[in-house]
C-alpha cells in the first residue's frame, strides 16, 4: 500500500520533529510494517522555474533558437533550444549547469552550433511525468507551465511533484489498512494524535435516483449489502492538480475526472467503487446475479472472458455489464461523450471474488481488497464521498436519493477487557486507564470492560486479540522481558530422530557429504533411470499447481535426484564425490489418501576410489554402527538401472526361515550414466531407512577383553562357481555356534586342480570359550559340524 504522506496529514497532524525515518519507525513498531520510503523527484536536481525573455533565430541553425531565460539569479543565461513552442513570457522548467534528470542525466554548459548553452529547457517527458498528470502539456516540445510559479522555484515545488511516499506491507487480516484513512487510523494512535475525519456532504437535486436505474439482487449471500447512486449532466475532464498528484503518489494514473473520484476513493475509504454509463445499462436496470452457463464478457482490459454460474456478475436486462468484484465490463466504462452515470459501491463475498478472479487469471486493486473481506458498513460511506467530490469538481448533477439494498450483518461484536489476563498474557502490567485509553485510539468503544469491535475490525474477535492492540500501542519495544513462568514441555529427540542423527553422523565419519534435493521431479526422470513401463514406482502424486513440467510429480525413488547431484558435481569437474541423503519419498494411497511417506538412506559416489566393494564396505559400517547384524547381499541381476552383475540385493535375516529385504547396491548401469552425462564408473546403494530403524540393535553391552586364547582353523573348501561366500559363511556360522568368534574369507582360487565349474574358497575360522581355553578335541569336533553343514549345501574340504 502506497501511502502519500501529504494526503495522511488531511487526517492527522504529524509533527515537525518526527522526521521521515522516525514515523516509519514508529509505525513498524505499532504493527504498520514499512517497507521502503521514497521521495518523488529524488532524481531531480538543479532544475527550477525559468521565464523566457526573448527568442533569437540561431545564427549558424534553421531549427534552432537562443533563448535569455530569466532563472532566479542575478543574471540571466542563455540556452539554445530546438523547440518550436518556446515564446517570450513563457514559464519553462530550466534544467541548470550541474543539473540531473531521471535516469541519470546530467547537464553541463556546452556550445550548439557555435553558440554557448547554459543549460536546457525540459519537455515533461524529461521530468519523469506523464500526460496524465499534466493533461495541459504539450505533446511535443518544451513543458510550458500554466500553474503559478515564479523564476527561481525548485520545480519540484511548482510541479507538487515533491511528495513522500511510504509502501506499507499490509496484512491479509488488515484490509482495513489498505486506505489512507485506515493508515491514518493507525498513525493517530501511534503517535497519540486526535483524527480529522470527513464526513461527506452532498446536495443532490438532480431528481430521483430511482427514475434513472433498479437493483435487484438474487444472491444476497455473495452480495450482501449494494448501494448506487445516479449522476446526470456529467462533463468529462481531466481532474484538478490537487488530485492527480494525490493518485500519482498512490501509484494510481490519472485518467479523467469521475474514472479518478473512484480510484480516489478506493485509496481514501478502501472501498473499490465502479461507474457505469447509464446509457448502457440495458433498461436502466442493475441485476446482481450468477452467471449463466454459456456467457461471457468483455473486461475492460479487452478480453473477452468465459463465465461460469458460480461466478457473480452484475448485469443488466440483457447481458452481464462487470465481473463482480473483479474488474468492469468493455462497454460499461466512462467514455469522453458519457452525460450521465450510476456509481456502484458494493459489498462481495471474500471467498467467491476469490474464487472468481483466480479461475479468469484476473487480479485488481478491487478483487485485492474484496477477497481479504472489507466493510459492509463502510459502502454507502464512500458512495456519498464519491458524489461529494463530483460536486466539487463539478463534474456532474448528483440525483436525490441512494438505493441501498442491504442484507448484512450489523450485530456489534463486543468482548470483554480482562485487564488481569491481559497482563498475564504479555507479560505487563499495564493499568485499565492505558488499556481503554489505547483500544479508544484504535476506534474501539469502550463502556466499563465491555468492548465493543468496530465494523472495520472483523480480525478482533478474541481476548487475544484485544491483548494485540494493546501491546503493539503499548510498545512491543517497552515490554519487560521476563522469563516463563509456567510448566513447559521438555523439547528432546525421539528415539528414531536420534538414530537418524546417528545415522548421519556415521556416513560423515565415512567420508560422505550429505545433500537435501528436491522432492518433486519430472516424468522424464523415470526414463532416464531405464524404470519399466509396468514399474508400480511409475504411479506418483502429480502436483495440481507444478511450476513446471520438471517439477510436476512427487518423487517414489531418490535414485533420480542422487544422481543429479553427482552429474552436477562431475559436470563441475569434481574429479571424486561421495554422498548421501535421507531422502523422503512419496508412495501414493487411495484417489483421497494422502501419500505414504518414508525416507530412503540413498548413498552415491564416483572417483578413482569408487567401486562396489568401496560402497559395499561402507554399507557395512552403516549397519554396524546401527547395531545390526545378520545382513546379508545376494546379486541381483534384474534391477534396470544398475549394471548386470555388479548389483546386489541387501537383506537382513532375522530367522533361517525370515528375511527383511533391506535394500539395493551397485554400479549404476552404463546407459543410465549416459543419461545424466556422466562417463565415469558410480555408484549408488538405497537403503529402507524404517526396516534399518525397526532391526537396530539396543544400547550396546560392554565385552571385558579375553582371559583365554583363540584357535583358529584354515579351511578351503571347494563349491559352485556361482555359490556366494556369504553363504558358505553362514553355514558356518550355524554350525560353529557360540565359540565362534570371526570368520575371514582370505583367497578365492580358481584354476589348476580344481574343477571347471568350481571354485575354491579359503577361510579362517577363529574359536574361543569365555570361561576356559578350548581344547584341541573341542575345536576339531567343531569343524567336523562345520564340514557337515558345508557337504550339506554342496562344499566339501579341498584335498
Amino acid at each position: 500500500m502506497l501511502l502519500s504522506k501529504r494526503w495522511l496529514t488531511d487526517f492527522v497532524e504529524i509533527d515537525e520533529a518526527v522526521d521521515d525515518r522516525t514515523f516509519c519507525e514508529a509505525m513498524t513498531m505499532s504493527g504498520s510494517k514499512v517497507e521502503s520510503l521514497s521521495h518523488e523527484g529524488a532524481e531531480i536536481s538543479g532544475v527550477v522555474v525559468g521565464k523566457i525573455l526573448s527568442v533569437e533565430p540561431h545564427p549558424n541553425a534553421d531549427k534552432l533558437v537562443i533563448c535569455l531565460v530569466d532563472a532566479g539569479a542575478q543574471a540571466p543565461v542563455t540556452i539554445v533550444t530546438g523547440a518550436s513552442n518556446v515564446f517570450a513570457g513563457a514559464l519553462v522548467p530550466v534544467a541548470l549547469n550541474g543539473s540531473t534528470l531521471p535516469g541519470g542525466v546530467k547537464i553541463k554548459t556546452g556550445k550548439l552550433r557555435g553558440v554557448e548553452s547554459q543549460g536546457m529547457l525540459c519537455s515533461f517527458a524529461e521530468l519523469g511525468v506523464t500526460k496524465g498528470d499534466f493533461p495541459e502539456a504539450p505533446e511535443d516540445g518544451i513543458f510550458i507551465l500554466t500553474e503559478p510559479c515564479r523564476p527561481g522555484q525548485n520545480i519540484l515545488k511548482a510541479l507538487g511533484i515533491d511528495d513522500t511516499v511510504i509502501d506499507f506491507e499490509i496484512t491479509s487480516n488488515r484490509p482495513d489498512c489498505l486506505s489512507v484513512i485506515g493508515l491514518a487510523r493507525e498513525a493517530s494512535a501511534t503517535f497519540k494524535k486526535p483524527l480529522r475525519l470527513h464526513t461527506p456532504v452532498v446536495k443532490g437535486g438532480a431528481g430521483p435516483t430511482q427514475d434513472l436505474v433498479r437493483v435487484t439482487v438474487r444472491e444476497p449471500e455473495l452480495c450482501p449489502r449494494y448501494c448506487a447512486r445516479a449522476v446526470r449532466d456529467v462533463k468529462i475532464a481531466p481532474s484538478p492538480r490537487w488530485l492527480r498528484e494525490r493518485l500519482r503518489a498512490s501509484g494510481v494514473r490519472p485518467i479523467n475526472n469521475i474514472v479518478d473520484i473512484t480510484n480516489f476513493v478506493m485509496l481514501e475509504y478502501g472501498q473499490p467503487m465502479h461507474s457505469f454509463d447509464h446509457r448502457f445499462l440495458s433498461g436502466g436496470s442493475i441485476v446482481v446475479r450468477r452467471a449463466a452457463a454459456d456467457e461471457s464478457i468483455m473486461t475492460l482490459d479487452g478480453t473477452e472472458r468465459k463465465l461460469s454460474p458460480e461466478m457473480l456478475v452484475i448485469a443488466d436486462e440483457e447481458k452481464p455489464v462487470a465481473v463482480a468484484g473483479v474488474m468492469g465490463g468493455e462497454h460499461s466504462g466512462i467514455l469522453p461523450d458519457t452525460t450521465t452515470i450510476v456509481f456502484e459501491s458494493a459489498m462481495f463475498d471474500p471467498v467467491s471474488v476469490r474464487l472468481t478472479s483466480k479461475k479468469l487469471g484476473l487480479r485488481s486493486e478491487s478483487s485485492s481488497r474484496f477477497e481479504k473481506g472489507l466493510d459492509a458498513q463502510n459502502t454507502l460511506l464512500a458512495l456519498s464521498r464519491a458524489c461529494e467530490l463530483v460536486e466539487l469538481l463539478g463534474a456532474g448533477k448528483v440525483c436525490d436519493g441512494v438505493i441501498d439494498i442491504d442484507h448484512s450483518d450489523k450485530t456489534p461484536f463486543i468482548l470483554e477487557l480482562d485487564v488481569q489476563w491481559v497482563n498475564a498474557f504479555l507479560g505487563t502490567q499495564i493499568s485499565e486507564e492505558a488499556m481503554v485509553q489505547a483500544l479508544r485510539g484504535l476506534g474501539f468503544t469502550v463502556q466499563g470492560l465491555l468492548v465493543t469491535v468496530p465494523s472495520h475490525r472483523a480480525d478482533v474477535r478474541h481476548k487475544a486479540d484485544l491483548a494485540e492492540e494493546v501491546a503493539r500501542i503499548f510498545g512491543y519495544d517497552n515490554i519487560p522481558t521476563t522469563l516463563i513462568t509456567a510448566p513447559t514441555a521438555r523439547g528432546r529427540f525421539n528415539a528414531e530422530q536420534k538414530f537418524a542423527n546417528g545415522v548421519v553422523s556415521t556416513l560423515l565419519a565415512l567420508g560422505f557429504n550429505e545433500i537435501c534435493t528436491y522432492s518433486f521431479l519430472s516424468p522424464k526422470a523415470y526414463y532416464k533411470i531405464r524404470m519399466a513401463e509396468d514399474d508400480p514406482l511409475r504411479n506418483s502424486v502429480r502436483i495440481l499447481n507444478p511450476l513446471g513440467e520438471d517439477t510436476s510429480i512427487m518423487r517414489t525413488t531418490p535414485l533420480p535426484s542422487m544422481l543429479d547431484a553427482l552429474a552436477r558435481n562431475f559436470s563441475s569437474r569434481n574429479l571424486s564425490a561421495s554422498l548421501f541423503e535421507l531422502a523422503t519419498v512419496y508412495l501414493p494411497r487411495g484417489e483421497n489418501e494422502l501419500p505414504e511417506e518414508k525416507q530412503i538412506v540413498t548413498l552415491g559416489m564416483y572417483g578413482e576410489k569408487a567401486d562396489f566393494f568401496a560402497l559395499k564396505g561402507a554399507v557395512e559400517e552403516l549397519l554396524a554402527a546401527c547395531g545390526i547384524e545378520g545382513a546379508e547381499f545376494a546379486a541381483q541381476p534384474g534391477a534396470a538401472a544398475f549394471h548386470a552383475g555388479r548389483c546386489a540385493d541387501i537383506t537382513i535375516c532375522e530367522s533361517p526361515l525370515h528375511e527383511s529385504p533391506l535394500g539395493i547396491l551397485g554400479e549404476i548401469h552404463p546407459e543410465v550414466q549416459a543419461n545424466y552425462g556422466v562417463d565415469t564408473r558410480v555408484f549408488v546403494a538405497m537403503l529402507d531407512f524404517p526396516t534399518l530403524f525397526a532391526h537396530a540393535g539396543g544400547l550396546r553391552q560392554y565385552r571385558p577383553l579375553p582371559k583365554y586364547p583363540s584357535t583358529a582353523r584354515d579351511l578351503a573348501v571347494v563349491c559352485d562357481d556361482a555359490m556366494p561366500a556369504a553363504e558358505i559363511e553362514r553355514a558356518i556360522r550355524g554350525a560353529c555356534g557360540k565359540t565362534l568368534e570371526s570368520i575371514r574369507l582370505f583367497d578365492v582360487y580358481r584354476g589348476n586342480q580344481i574343477p571347471e565349474g568350481k571354485k575354491s574358497a579359503a577361510f579362517t575360522v577363529t574359536m574361543r570359550a569365555a570361561d576356559r581355553t578350548l581344547t584341541d578335541s573341542e575345536a576339531d569336533r567343531a569343524v567336523e559340524k562345520i564340514l557337515k553343514a558345508l557337504a550339506a549345501i554342496g562344499a566339501e574340504l579341498r584335498s
